[in-house]
C-alpha cells in the first residue's frame, strides 16, 4: 500500500481559487487546482493523488518540496536552478577563454577543443557537452570570421598589396 500523505495546505480555498484565476500559465494553474484537490482530499495516498491530477509522483513530491519551503510563491516560480559546472573548473574556463580568443593559435574546430581539453587538463569531456559550454559562455561557431588567419604571412601581404 503506498504511503498517505501528511500534508496540510496553509491557504484557504477561496484563496486558492482566486489565486487560479489570475494565473496566466497552464502550467502554474496545474498546480494550483493540484493544491486545490490537495485541500479538499487530504486523506488519500500520494498515488492516488498523482494519478488523478494526472502527474508523476516524482513531480508531486518536487511540488511538495516546493511548497513546504516556500508556500504557494514558491510553488508557483519557475526559477532555474544554477549550479556550478563539475566539469569546467576557472581554471578550464580561463584557459579556454585565451585559446578561444587568441588569433595566433584558435581552435580548428570542436574536436580540437575537446582534444585540447584532454591533453592540456586530463579532463575527458563529452563533444556535446564541451560545444554548448562553448557556444553558451563564447557565443562560438564552427565558422567564425576571424580579422586574419593564423597562418597568414605578413611579409607575402606587402609584397602582394606592392606588386598590384
Amino acid at each position: 500500500m503506498a504511503k498517505r500523505l501528511y500534508f496540510k495546505v496553509n491557504e484557504g480555498l477561496e484563496e486558492l481559487k482566486k489565486l487560479r484565476k489570475k494565473q496566466s500559465s497552464i502550467h502554474k494553474e496545474r498546480r494550483i487546482l493540484w493544491l486545490i484537490w490537495m485541500k479538499e482530499n487530504s486523506s488519500t495516498n500520494r498515488e492516488e493523488t498523482a494519478t488523478k491530477n494526472g502527474i508523476s509522483l516524482r513531480t508531486q513530491e518536487r511540488w511538495i518540496k516546493k511548497y513546504l519551503s516556500g508556500g504557494v510563491g514558491g510553488l508557483l516560480t519557475d526559477a532555474p536552478s544554477q549550479k556550478k559546472s563539475k566539469i569546467f573548473t576557472t581554471e578550464i574556463h580561463e584557459a579556454l577563454v585565451k585559446r578561444v580568443h587568441s588569433s595566433d593559435n584558435p581552435f580548428l574546430g570542436y574536436w580540437d577543443a575537446v582534444d585540447w581539453v584532454a591533453k592540456e587538463f586530463g579532463v575527458e569531456v563529452k563533444y556535446h557537452w564541451l560545444r554548448a559550454y562553448l557556444i553558451k559562455h563564447f557565443k562560438t561557431k564552427l565558422k567564425s570570421p576571424r580579422k586574419s588567419h593564423y597562418k597568414k604571412d605578413e611579409q607575402a601581404v606587402n609584397a602582394f598589396l606592392k606588386t598590384t
